[in-house]
C-alpha cells in the first residue's frame, strides 16, 4: 500500500524557499505527500499563502496574525482577513462553506482554515492582554466564516505547561461555548493546536472541546522522550502531522531546511510510538486533516 501523507503546517512562503521552492513542492509527490496546508502569519504572508495554494492543485492556505505580530492588529485588520476569504478568484471560482444554519458565505477555494493565530509568552513581543484580544477577534472571524483554526501555543522558556496553556484554554472554552450555543458545526471540529509540546492534560482539555494535536519533528529527537509519552497518550483519530517548515527539522534530517517531504519521519515515529505500520499512521492522520479541514 502506498503511503498517503499530509502536512498540515508548511510556510511555504518563507524567503528559505525563494531558490527552490517549486522543486520543494515537486518533491511532495516523490515522497507521497498529497496535501500540504500553508498557514499565514500577517496579512501580507497569508496573501502569499492564498497565492501558493491556488497555484498548485496540492496546496491550502490558512490566514490569520500569528501571536508575535498581535500588535500590527489595527480596526481594520479584520476586515482586510475577510475581504482575503470571501475575495473571488480572477477565474471567478469559489465554494460554500460547511452546511450551518444561518448564512452561508462564500468562500475562496483554496482558504480552509483561519490561522497561525494563538498565545505566544515566549517571545512576549505583544502584552498578554492585547495577544488575548488579538485572539478572540480571529476566533469570532472563524466562527463567522464557518473555519476551523490553527492555533500557536508557547510557553515562556518553552515551558511544558504556565499561563499561556491557561489563558489560550479559557479562550477556547468560551468560544466553544459560543459554538455550541449557535450550533455551529465547528464545534465538533473547532482546530489543531499546531506543534504541540504542552502536557497531557493540556492536551485531554483540548481534546474535550474537539480540537486535534499537531505532531512536528521534536518527537524524534533524542532527549525527547517526555514529548514522545505524551504522545503515546494521544488517541490516533486525534493527531495531525506536520512540518512547520522550514523549522522544526526531524531526524534524520535535523540541523537542515525542513520541507513538506520530510513529514514522513514524523509518521513513522508516530507509528513505532504507537505500534503500528507507517502506511497505518499516514492514512489515519490524513483521515483525520480531511475530516478537520473539509478539504
Amino acid at each position: 500500500m502506498t503511503l498517503n501523507l499530509t502536512d498540515t503546517h508548511a510556510h511555504l512562503y518563507w524567503d528559505r524557499f525563494d531558490e527552490d521552492r517549486d522543486a520543494v513542492i515537486a518533491r511532495c509527490a516523490d515522497f507521497n505527500v498529497t496535501r500540504v496546508l500553508i498557514p499565514g502569519t500577517t496579512v501580507q504572508t497569508s496573501l502569499s499563502a492564498v497565492k501558493l495554494a491556488e497555484s498548485h492543485p496540492n496546496l491550502f492556505a490558512a490566514i490569520g496574525i500569528h501571536p508575535t505580530d498581535a500588535l500590527e492588529w489595527t480596526d481594520e485588520t479584520k476586515d482586510a482577513l475577510r475581504e482575503i476569504a470571501l475575495s473571488p478568484r480572477s477565474d471567478g471560482f469559489s465554494r460554500p462553506s460547511r452546511n450551518t444554519k444561518g448564512l452561508k458565505p462564500l468562500l475562496r477555494r483554496k482558504i480552509i482554515a483561519i490561522g497561525e493565530i494563538g498565545l505566544d509568552y515566549y517571545w512576549d513581543r505583544a502584552p498578554h492582554d492585547v495577544q488575548k484580544s488579538v485572539l478572540e477577534e480571529q476566533l469570532s472571524l472563524a466562527e463567522e466564516l464557518k473555519l476551523p483554526v490553527v492555533l500557536h501555543l508557547r510557553e515562556k522558556g518553552d515551558a511544558t505547561e504556565g499561563d499561556c496553556a491557561l489563558d489560550l484554554l479559557k479562550t477556547l472554552k468560551k468560544w466553544h461555548a459560543s459554538l455550541r450555543s449557535s450550533s455551529n458545526l465547528l464545534v465538533k471540529y473547532p482546530g489543531v493546536l499546531h506543534s504541540f509540546s504542552g502536557t497531557r492534560e493540556i492536551a485531554e482539555e483540548a481534546i474535550k472541546l474537539g480540537f486535534m494535536i499537531g505532531v512536528t519533528g521534536p518527537i524524534t529527537f533524542k532527549k525527547m522522550s517526555q514529548r514522545r509519552e505524551m504522545i503515546a497518550s494521544i488517541p490516533l483519530e486525534k493527531i495531525l502531522i506536520e512540518t512547520d517548515s522550514p523549522f522544526l527539522t526531524p531526524h534524520p534530517k535535523r540541523g537542515k531546511r525542513n520541507e513538506p517531504a520530510n513529514v514522513r519521519f514524523i509518521a513513522e515515529k508516530i507509528a513505532e510510538i504507537h505500534g503500528k505500520e507507517t502506511r497505518e499512521i499516514a492514512a489515519i492522520t490524513t483521515a483525520n486533516a480531511a475530516r478537520l479541514f473539509n478539504w
